[in-house]
């Protein structure tokens, strides 16, 4: 099968919008048959009209309500094609950002937040697991990728990671539950709400096993939105970085353990490697 001519299309394009044969013709300077021919050899293509004659006015059939459609998402996709490698003006397409799943949405909102009140670029956010957003990010599906781990094996090849935050991880509950004189009394006596398949849980395993004790582990949870959550309902204290539960810290309604655990989780940004990245990313990046 033939491949659609594009040139074809941007002249039915200029008519559907103009609605007028002879207005489109005198505009682009050629002439009212040139410009009809063009138009009927799309049809022939297409294998359907695309206007109808109503009182002497151009009417768009379905078909061609359908074609004007893709012709204008078609036509924009260029001239963000253009303006992208020009590296010029507002950003006309999004910043698509892919997010680990279980990545704190406090810290998300935290890193955007700049961006969102420049309000010069739109924003795409997509979350995901780290194999399927790291695909995203080497095939240019996404921008930038916030995890807290950064990619290995191949993906380890294709991408950058620049660590952007790290912070220490802490126990955090309702203020009843951290009267006890020392770490050990507090994990022995206490349920702990923990985040499974991460750093943070083997790393607390071991100071666990340091400290000869064995944890009351009530709920483990790959999600730290729903860590924030079990937290505020008093199931148990959270383990995690204060900025998971920055709101409810911040309003006095759950407190961290006066103890430090010597754990952090990193932060990273990954990136592909671009010749012609998002305009917005250098500025996102520096902050």
């Amino acid at each position: 099968m033939d491949t659609l001519n594009y040139h074809h299309l941007r002249y039915f394009r200029e008519v559907a919008h103009d609605g007028n044969l002879t207005r489109t013709a005198e505009r682009l300077n050629v002439s009212q048959s040139a410009l009809s021919m063009q138009i009927k050899t799309l049809e022939e293509r297409l294998g359907h009209p695309l206007f109808n004659r109503v009182d002497r006015k151009l009417v768009l059939t379905e078909v061609g309500r359908i074609a004007l459609d893709h012709a204008d998402r078609i036509f924009s996709t260029g001239a963000e094609l253009i303006a992208t490698l020009a590296q010029s003006g507002r950003s006309a397409t999004p910043l698509r950002i892919g997010a680990l799943s279980t990545l704190s949405r406090n810290f998300q909102l935290r890193f955007l937040m700049p961006l969102l009140r420049d309000g010069g670029t739109d924003v795409a956010l997509k979350s995901g697991s780290a194999e399927v957003l790291f695909e995203s990010l080497s095939s240019l599906a996404l921008d930038i990728v916030l995890t807290t781990e950064p990619p290995r094996g191949v993906y380890g090849r294709e991408l950058t990671a620049r660590r952007i935050d790290e912070q220490p991880v802490g126990l955090h509950g309702h203020p009843a539950r951290l009267r006890h004189e020392t770490l050990a009394d507090l994990i022995r006596n206490e349920p702990l709400i923990v985040p499974s398949g991460s750093s943070i849980r083997s790393d607390f395993e071991s100071l666990a096993e340091h400290l000869d004790v064995t944890p009351r582990i009530v709920a483990e949870v790959d999600d730290m939105a729903m860590v924030r959550l079990l937290a505020r309902d008093d199931v148990g204290l959270a383990l995690a970085p204060a900025v998971v539960l920055a709101d409810e810290i911040a309003q006095g309604m759950l407190r961290t353990a006066p103890f430090d655990l010597q754990l952090v989780e990193s932060f990273y940004a990954v990136v592909p490697r671009r010749s012609f990245p998002h305009t917005a990313l250098a500025a996102l990046l520096e902050q």
